[in-house]
């Protein structure tokens, strides 16, 4: 058994008078392909908003476990001041640098990355361009170099074209390079996201609700490159999906998500069966009917 990638202890999210998470504990293994499910409105993409920098959890600890360091996800998006970091020059300076311009920027260079529930590509833009805005925290953005157009700034944007052109490849969207994002049919736009996504060199790739709005055959070609970016490529996926079909026949591991509350932890069968989980989905009435 792989040791995890991501262990989330406690988390937990108010949104003033809302508990929308409580106390949420799980982790995910690397090399793994996990799911995130539940009810609509269970927190799954509130995880995934903690996960990613979008919101700071009011409470808990998320670790992520880099080649030589557990990363605390929390502790880089910053805490409430203390008045011990006045004493602690450094620690007040990365908790006003995150107060002023943000975390999600820092959980990308930890080794994270996602895609949305709704498609959020750059419509205006090629989708060969769509693939080299995701590679800015990687490239030399030394601004004498670029003005004096360097031979490591050249070197730094051929590569930074190559890796785009690799990932339209493995996507099949090759052929679809230099049209607009916002001209490709549905199925070439959620794979483009998850190619963008690609292109920031991540180790735990975030994915919610991929297979929203693709016909059987999209939804089998999309699992079929996500299962060869775990194997073919060593990224660890977790995703967020509402086809039970398609999380049973990918995941190895699922957590069940129902009011903001972890109510199921397991391999697919031992979910599927779980009667917290089938009264989620089908009401309690449902699951006492079927007993009797």
């Amino acid at each position: 058994m792989h040791p995890p990638i991501l262990e989330v202890a406690g988390l937990t999210m108010r949104f003033g008078g809302i508990l929308a998470l409580n106390d949420v504990s799980f982790e995910v293994r690397h090399g793994s392909i996990s799911a995130l499910i539940g009810p609509n409105g269970a927190g799954k993409t509130t995880v995934f908003n903690c996960l990613t920098g979008f919101y700071k959890a009011t409470e808990g600890q998320i670790a992520l476990h880099a080649p030589r360091a557990a990363i605390d996800l929390i502790q880089i998006l910053g805490q409430p001041f203390q008045v011990s970091d006045l004493v602690n020059p450094a620690t007040f300076a990365s908790r006003l640098y995150y107060k002023m311009f943000g975390g999600t920027h820092r959980v990308a260079r930890a080794g994270i990355a996602r895609t949305f529930q709704n498609v959020r590509l750059f419509k205006e833009m090629t989708a060969i361009e769509n693939l080299l805005v995701a590679q800015h925290l990687q490239l030399n953005r030394n601004l004498v170099a670029g003005l004096l157009q360097t031979a490591a700034y050249r070197q730094s944007e051929r590569d930074a074209l190559e890796r785009a052109y690799a990932w339209l490849k493995v996507f099949e969207l090759a052929e679809d390079a230099n049209r607009l994002a916002g001209e490709l049919p549905y199925g070439h736009q959620r794979r483009l996201e998850i190619a963008r996504a690609m292109c920031t060199g991540p180790r735990l790739l975030c994915l919610d609700e991929p297979a929203a709005g693709l016909n059987p055959r999209e939804t089998e070609q999309l699992s079929e490159l996500i299962r060869q970016l775990r194997d073919e490529h060593g990224v660890t996926i977790l995703l967020i999906e509402h086809d039970m079909g398609l999380v049973m026949r990918l995941s190895e591991h699922i957590v069940v998500l129902d009011y903001g509350e972890v109510i199921a932890d397991g391999d697919p069968h031992t979910v599927a069966h779980h009667p917290a989980v089938l009264a989620a989905y089908l009401g309690t009435d449902a699951v006492n009917d079927d007993e009797s």
